[in-house]
């Protein structure tokens, strides 16, 4: 008789483990594999050695796999969150027991994200998978100076073409997968203007121009307009929130490629108490955010610009913004769930450009894997009950009812 692998979760512990052999079995999964139109029924997925081995309807599983039995659960590709801020073991484990096998930082002060990318990396974590930014171009870095001892030249501001190249190839040094940079300023601080810009196009032009010689793609903060036209102009690869960007900034996305990351949900939790913000002056600012940003993303999907998710938090202990709430806002905003889903997937991976590893459920890519109970294209709020999570090839997170042999 097949052993049937069962997993203890005690209140906040998660304990990732690693099936024997590295050898693992799902069965009689319903499956949205991140490309297909379709649900599969009866499916049957083998995982070997971190990566997925087969996928076909039903079958004999072979011996030496320890199998586990989703009883007719929806099975999914790992959820993709492009805009984080993990700098945190705790944060990252939330992340993951919420169903994200796979992020992008949105810059962190001390490349807490490149270390963290290390450690799944070399087994040590089981994830998420870590896609790196390092320290945020910015005008003033702050505190930030502390990362390394040659941002110390730039703590009266990154400004000049010569600071905005020096930044850009420090972080390059570092191992930074992607740059983030900035169009206007933040949103998130009752002093700040989210409309003002910041850097012209001709500065953000620069950055774009140093991280390629790099290889190195650029994602651009912008919530108002001219700073975000010139974000695309200058060629980033995706434009960060975006709340005030007119049509024709948003056409030229279009034409350019331009990906979307519209961390909706965050402006929700602007306008709620609680979460990462609870301030009077961003709960009154959040309520014509809230109104421009529906707008942005109901336009964005209608001429057909690729828009994928992000939480844009920490996921520190008070966060209450997850990828599972931001799928489900963008249903509610009039996207088919599929599609919905696939910019938590296939979509996201794209932009991250690691399509050929994760954001699918395909022989040969990494087994980064959830289960929800119930099919999300009926209801999509199934989405947010994520009850198996399997990164790397590891169950990172099984709530799933014990079986029995």
């Amino acid at each position: 008789m097949k052993k049937v692998l069962t997993v203890l979760v005690c209140f906040s512990t998660i304990f990732s483990v690693r099936a024997a052999n590295g050898r693992l079995a799902i069965i009689n999964a319903e499956l949205i594999d991140g490309k297909s139109d379709r649900v599969q029924s009866g499916v049957t997925v083998l995982i070997s050695d971190g990566k997925i081995e087969s996928v076909k309807r039903g079958g004999k599983v072979p011996k030496d796999y320890e199998t586990i039995d989703i009883a007719g659960a929806t099975l999914m590709p790992g959820f993709i969150d492009a805009h984080t801020h993990i700098r945190s073991l705790s944060s990252a484990k939330r992340a993951l027991e919420s169903g994200v096998t796979t992020v992008r930082s949105a810059s962190t002060p001390n490349y807490q994200d490149v270390n963290l990318r290390e450690l799944v990396k070399s087994g040590v974590l089981s994830g998420p998978d870590m896609v790196a930014a390092g320290v945020f171009v910015t005008p003033n870095l702050g505190e930030t100076v502390l990362a390394d001892p040659r941002l110390s030249v730039l703590m009266n501001g990154v400004n000049s073409e010569e600071e905005l190249r020096m930044l850009v190839r420090i972080n390059a040094d570092r191992g930074v997968d992607f740059i983030k940079t900035r169009g206007t300023e933040r949103a998130g601080l009752p002093n700040t203007d989210p409309r003002k810009q910041t850097y012209t196009q001709e500065q953000l032009a620069v950055i774009v121009d140093e991280a390629n010689k790099h290889n190195i793609p650029v994602m651009a903060h912008a919530h108002g307009d001219e700073g975000g036209y010139a974000a695309v102009a200058a060629g980033v690869k995706s434009i960060e929130h975006g709340t005030y960007l007119s049509e024709k900034t948003l056409k030229l996305m279009k034409q350019k490629g331009t990906y979307l990351v519209p961390t909706f949900t965050t402006v929700v939790d602007l306008t709620e108490p609680g979460g990462d913000y609870d301030n009077p002056v961003l709960f009154i600012r959040g309520q014509h955010m809230l109104s421009a940003l529906e707008k942005t993303v109901k336009r964005a999907y209608e001429i057909g610009i690729k828009i994928v998710t992000g939480a844009d938090t920490g996921y520190g202990p008070n966060s209450v913004t997850r990828v599972g709430m931001e799928i489900t806002n963008f249903v509610k905003l009039g996207m088919k769930p599929m599609d919905a889903i696939r910019s938590a997937t296939s979509v996201g991976a794209e932009l991250l450009q690691i399509s050929d590893r994760t954001g699918t459920v395909t022989v040969g890519k990494e087994a980064d894997l959830v289960v929800v109970p119930d099919n999300p294209l009926e209801d999509i709020r199934s989405v947010q009950d994520v009850v198996l999570v399997i990164s790397n090839g590891v169950i990172a997170m099984n709530r799933l009812p014990f079986s029995k042999e």
